[in-house]
């Protein structure tokens, strides 16, 4: 008998696995904020990470996060999950000093498997510049994995997703479209090209793009993951009491995303996003695979950064000399909502 491949042990692999944000945002409005001096960011708002202050030149930055499998190399699944963690802590403005493991695994699956997966985290802590110093791991039918994560930031250098101000400019940090291309390498509209850069971007952590935006003091960050551009846009605005102006036709695309899109393909995150930001969202005359493509649960998504218009041309070219990508996708106004044009 065949062996099963990770992925097709699972229901929704990677960022698209993530709760619908419209239930989670009902299911927050349960908690009570805690008050307490040093929690810095908490859940009143939430944001990417939890930070709690140290002392005045130093706050803990900590976050969680794990999801089933979206490829089957159980190394690149590792790396990619690991990725996704890690990046939490680029996007409060932080750098990571120790991860955790968080994992669950059917106990069919072979040693090598699980060892492969750990392994693949590893590199990618690593690379992080920190270390991965255990975890833990159950039984469940369906693999998970995931890292939780301790970093560090200056408490007056937080990149919250809270303070976009009307005259920003908006970039990307990051192409979008890693959920259509996935979807659409299983149904063979793209092939074993279009999914590698696809991967690619995955495994690349946002430091290096975080290290660029330190010095230049970004007004607000966060990374596109699950809820997509248009959910992270609305999340992003509505908190900071402004509108955002999204230009469609500047959106980056992954290679064979738009053309997945075109022919129909929607990630099971896409409904979610739309039920989610849609409300928020003005999109009138815009072509039905851009607003998929603005719709898609992204897994190990860039950063979406504001910060002053005049700062952009500056900020373009030290992306440019370091030979890190970056797109400005649209503006910061007075207003409320996400208008896409």
């Amino acid at each position: 008998m065949e062996a099963p491949t990770l992925t097709g042990l699972t229901v929704g692999g990677g960022c698209a696995a993530k709760y619908p944000a419209a239930r989670l945002e009902e299911l927050l409005k349960g908690f009570v904020p805690v008050d307490a001096e040093n929690l810095l960011v908490g859940l009143s708002p939430a944001d990417d990470a939890a930070v709690y202050k140290l002392d005045d030149e130093r706050a803990i930055v900590f976050t969680l996060d794990f999801f089933p499998p979206l490829v089957d190399d159980p190394a690149t699944f590792g790396r990619i999950a690991a990725t996704n963690a890690l990046n939490d802590v680029f996007a409060m403005g932080g750098v990571p000093l120790l991860a955790l493991s968080i994992a669950a695994f059917p106990e069919e699956l072979p040693n090598e498997v699980l060892a492969a997966v750990f392994s693949g985290a590893d590199e990618q802590v690593r690379a992080a510049g920190a270390l991965l110093a255990g975890g833990h791991t159950i039984r469940d039918a369906e693999p998970k994995y995931g890292l939780a994560v301790v970093g560090t930031v200056h408490p007056k250098g937080i990149w919250p997703k809270s303070g976009a101000r009307a005259g920003d400019a908006v970039f990307l940090t990051k192409p979008l479209g890693t959920g259509l291309v996935l979807a659409g390498q299983t149904k063979g509209i793209v092939g074993a090209a279009e999914h590698a850069e696809a991967v690619r971007w995955m495994t690349t952590l946002n430091g290096g793009a975080a290290d660029v935006l330190r010095p230049f003091q970004p007004n607000a960050v966060t990374d596109v993951t699950g809820f997509g551009l248009f959910g992270h846009a609305h999340e992003t605005a509505e908190r900071s009491g402004v509108r955002i102006r999204i230009d469609a036709d500047a959106m980056p695309a992954l290679d064979g995303a738009l053309e997945v899109a075109r022919d129909g393909v929607r990630t099971g995150g896409d409904p979610r996003n739309r039920d989610f930001a849609g409300p928020h969202i003005e999109s009138d005359g815009i072509s039905d695979e851009l607003l998929a493509l603005g719709y898609d649960a992204q897994t190990a998504g860039g950063l979406l950064v504001t910060l002053p218009a005049d700062k952009s041309l500056s900020l373009e070219a030290e992306f440019d000399r370091r030979g890190l990508f970056i797109r400005r996708v649209g503006a910061v106004e007075e207003g409320t909502g996400v208008v896409v044009g």
